[in-house]
């Protein structure tokens, strides 16, 4: 498919270094260019040629039979027009390792819930007898699967909007849709365009494949043959009615078996076990995968009970629809914990959530100011200079019975290496206090 062909692979991260490794493997002649230094080249395949401090006029005098573009660089931006000039075709990683893979494919998109869903799918396909791996923009690049020494009969593949930007072919047995709302609009111009770019997951797909959505969801016609689920009032194939999961009015699955929390998470459930179904899974495989299930850490993660005050670990809450879902689970009065980087997102639209469901808010970081203005217009606002501040503010700001929830609503590297980082230093401050 590749032999002696010529491929460019834009940035040496890991999903730069699985593309070139596998298109080496397919016999193709591999460069590797990245605008960083050389020291970000490590752990390279040997025989792939790089280019460190690789510039536009670089760009445009190299010539590749395909150029593939890592989702951490902008498929419209210059940089990658550049590379464009002179190759034959501009994919992705995700839609390079798509022509080699021959296993059922449950990819899942949106906005929030897919780390989850993507864990979910996983679990539950294994417990029906058909090896699964999650991969893509969760867990391992998808072409580090493809090569691996036994490849799995199935992927649950979480797939993001960049990655989508840059799919040809790419097409999911079954694809899961679990939500939209604004996000990333430091790198799109307009919110329908991030909605289009996530959208594609459903291009290719025929009336043999199966698109699992959350009901209300404005995705016009589609060409799968499309199973509905929410938790709201609203028709749909997939239901919960008191704590169970329902499929037109059959009980299937008694949420309290798992250690799901909140409305989010149990369509995150919903969409899982609807899409394992459409792959072929018995529902007693779906019963057994799920007992005792824990969503992965950082999402509404408890940490510890202290002085009758729940704290909340929810720093993979990136954007404004991840924070929503957070307060709208939360049974016990809050105490929010939010901020981070600047990422041009309205945080007006969580007012009426936040005066329903929290009773006071401490923000930090780079955004500390916007969030001090617009929350102050619903509850008690206090604003403070970093994370450590603000735990120690919560705390003195809780009451038994409340719940101190870290859900910062934007993206952390202003101050943090990831959300990873992020919620791992407030799980050390939570602990460290007496």
């Amino acid at each position: 498919m590749l032999a002696g062909k010529k491929i460019t692979v834009l940035g040496a991260g890991r999903s730069g270094r699985a593309a070139a490794r596998l298109a080496q493997q397919a016999g193709a002649e591999v460069l590797v260019c990245d605008a960083a230094g050389e020291a970000s080249f490590q752990g390279m395949p040997e025989g792939v040629k790089i280019q460190p401090e690789a510039d536009e006029a670089y760009g445009k005098e190299t010539q590749s039979d395909i150029l593939v573009v890592s989702p951490g660089i902008d498929t419209f931006g210059s940089y990658v027009k550049a590379f464009s000039e002179q190759a034959g075709e501009v994919i992705g990683e995700t839609e390079l390792a798509y022509r080699f893979y021959r296993g059922k494919i449950i990819a899942i998109t949106g906005t929030n819930g897919k780390t989850t869903t993507t864990e979910l799918v996983a679990k539950i396909m294994r417990s029906g007898g058909v090896s699964c791996e999650p991969c893509g923009n969760y867990g391992v690049p998808f072409s580090e699967i493809v090569m691996m020494d036994e490849v799995p009969q199935s992927v649950a593949l979480e797939v993001s909007s960049f990655q989508m930007e840059t799919i040809v072919e790419f097409k999911p047995d079954v694809a899961i849709w679990l939500n939209f709302s604004a996000d990333h609009m430091d790198r799109y111009t307009a919110i329908e365009d991030y909605f289009n770019a996530k959208r594609r997951i459903f291009e290719n797909q025929t009336e043999s494949d199966f698109a699992v959505v959350r009901a209300g969801e404005d995705l016009g016609e589609l060409k799968s043959s499309v199973v509905s689920f929410t938790t709201e009032d609203e028709p749909s194939d997939y239901a919960l009615e008191n704590g169970w999961i329902t499929f037109r009015g059959e009980k299937l699955l008694d949420l309290s078996v798992t250690k799901l929390r909140g409305l989010h998470n149990a369509e995150n459930a919903m969409a899982a076990l609807a899409a394992c179904r459409c792959a072929g899974v018995s529902l007693g495989a779906v019963s057994e995968a799920l007992a005792g299930f824990a969503p992965p850490l950082h999402r509404c993660e408890l940490i510890r009970t202290l002085d009758g005050v729940e704290y909340l670990n929810d720093s993979k809450a990136t954007n404004l629809h991840a924070l929503d879902s957070a307060l709208r689970s939360q049974t016990r009065p809050v105490v929010l914990i939010a901020g981070g980087k600047q990422k041009g997102l309205d945080y007006s639209e969580i007012i009426g959530r936040l005066s329903k469901h929290a009773h006071s808010a401490v923000v930090y970081g780079e955004i500390a100011d916007e969030l001090a203005e617009v929350f102050s217009k619903a509850v008690s606002t206090k604003r403070v200079n970093n994370l450590d501040e603000a735990v120690a503010e919560a705390r003195l700001l809780a009451k038994p019975g409340d719940a101190v929830l870290l859900s910062p609503g934007t993206s952390s590297f202003d101050q943090f290496k990831g959300y990873e980082d992020r919620g791992d230093q407030f799980r050390e401050l939570v602990h460290a206090l007496k």
